[in-house]
């Protein structure tokens, strides 16, 4: 079965902006399943933003990212 967009739900989500990559952290639930959080990356690339592997976060990222991660935990 293809992903369908339309069945994917997002009750969460916060996008943190960095010099060229900004990192977004969700929740989402899937076709009514349990909620999941999700972390991803986007780069910018000749001004448009492109997924990449979220990989390792630098100290700024990762003291930005915490408070925001516990935010979206308390919603699942």
């Amino acid at each position: 079965m293809p992903y369908d967009a339309s069945l994917d739900v997002s009750s969460f989500k916060e996008v943190l902006d960095f010099e060229n990559t900004r990192v977004t952290i969700g929740v989402f639930s899937y076709n009514g399943a349990p909620k999941k959080l999700q972390i991803s990356r986007e780069n910018l690339i000749d001004g448009q933003w492109s997924y990449t592997k979220l990989g390792r976060l630098s100290k700024e990222e990762a003291v930005a990212v915490a408070p925001i991660l516990m935010k979206a935990i308390e919603t699942m």
